[in-house]
């Protein structure tokens, strides 16, 4: 991977080499035996396992035999709440919300607060708590299912944490955290403690079901650096290791990188108005040529066009009408301002749907927070 290519829970880009990204995270690459499995145990198939935008996993067989053999099993992701949620962010929660309502499972959902306001500058905590529960409605607009959908807001909820998270501390050295997240002398201690919460929630289930959880975490790679951590120490707590599938980032608008909160203008935030999110896609980076002439002539390259991954991600079910909109580009007959006014169109109508959903989730938010159904676990003194 090349050196100016950053992936990692702090620094992501999209257009990246993800078959050597494997190599350098250690990560299994995706095969068709663990997608048949998956699909066969959930009865049909999603267009994410089909085009590998979900790639590469930790232990997905394991998991998925626990799961087959009847042992409890969870699932697991979360959001840093810095700022709006945009279509980056929910690309792997429409996955989760399949993985849920295809194998029936419960999904424990990190609002990580504390980390968003350790990290970042311009964020107070009254901010980065507000935006918890503003994200949260994305959530809800999803349509997850209530009762299996337990939100946990960190500054709130750190009740349920920090009993897994003391154990979990003691066994991660200052020289572990240096050399998994790169920080330094100065990195604040706030967020040197931080991640041991990311990876107590991969535990949490198990203490609050009383028995062995096994849980899957569906999330960006950027995200799998606290799983090694987590699957590293956790014979040593009584934990099973949990496992993951990683998903690749959606790319932004603009010419290189992931769909991000620091660059507004190359992101489709669920909450534009529906009109604007359809403007940022026309004034979208593509992968064709300068002028109409080149571009019937030399053909596009989709495998480096925001556009074409935004269809490929998230907007085209039918992967014969994806295929075909690929050759078409390839060979010069679509032209990047109809592909593009396509594209608008159909986000324009995602966003109008989804912002209903979600004015009508701030009535039914208390149902999702994880308060309203456990009791927070206590310490066991062993």
């Amino acid at each position: 991977m090349e050196e100016s290519v950053q992936v990692g829970p702090w620094a992501a880009e999209a257009f990246v080499d993800y078959e050597k990204l494997l190599k350098v995270f250690g990560a299994k690459p995706l095969t068709d035996s663990e997608v048949h499995k998956l699909e066969r145990l959930a009865g049909e198939s999603h267009l994410m396992l089909r085009r590998r935008v979900f790639y590469s996993h930790r232990d997905l067989d394991m998991f998925l035999n626990m799961y087959e053999a009847g042992y409890r099993c969870a699932l697991y992701t979360g959001r840093g709440p810095s700022g709006s949620t945009h279509l980056g962010h929910i690309l792997p929660w429409v996955f989760t919300k399949w993985l849920q309502d295809r194998l029936g499972l419960e999904l424990f959902f990190q609002m990580t607060d504390d980390e968003k306001f350790l990290h970042e500058e311009r964020l107070d905590l009254p901010e980065s708590n507000s935006f918890a529960y503003e994200n949260s409605l994305d959530l809800i607009a999803l349509e997850f299912e209530p009762r299996k959908t337990h939100i946990i807001i960190d500054t709130e909820d750190i009740g349920y944490l920090y009993p897994v998270a003391v154990k979990v501390a003691k066994k991660i050295t200052y020289s572990t955290q240096k050399a998994t997240f790169g920080f330094t002398d100065s990195t604040n201690v706030g967020l040197v403690f931080y991640p041991v919460l990311q990876i107590a929630v991969s535990y949490l289930p198990t203490e609050l079901y009383g028995e062995e959880t096994y849980v899957l975490i569906p999330a960006g790679i950027d995200q799998d650096p606290y799983w090694r951590i987590a699957r590293d120490i956790a014979q040593s707590l009584g934990y099973p290791k949990p496992s993951q599938i990683h998903n690749k980032l959606l790319p932004g608008l603009g010419p290189e990188g992931k769909m991000s909160s620091s660059k507004p203008e190359t992101a489709v935030y669920t909450t534009d108005p529906p009109e604007i999110g359809a403007q940022k896609v026309m004034r979208a980076f593509t992968g064709g040529q300068p002028t109409v002439e080149l571009q019937r002539k030399l053909g596009g390259n989709p495998d480096r066009c925001s556009v074409f991954k935004m269809y490929e991600m998230l907007f085209e079910e039918d992967d014969s009408k994806l295929s075909e909109r690929y050759w078409n580009c390839r060979t010069g007959s679509l032209l990047c301002g109809d592909c593009k006014a396509e594209l608008a169109s159909r986000v324009q109508k995602f966003l109008r749907e989804f912002q209903e959903r979600r004015d009508r989730g701030r009535d039914k938010l208390h149902q999702y927070l994880i308060r309203s159904k456990f009791s927070e676990p206590k310490l066991k003194h062993r």
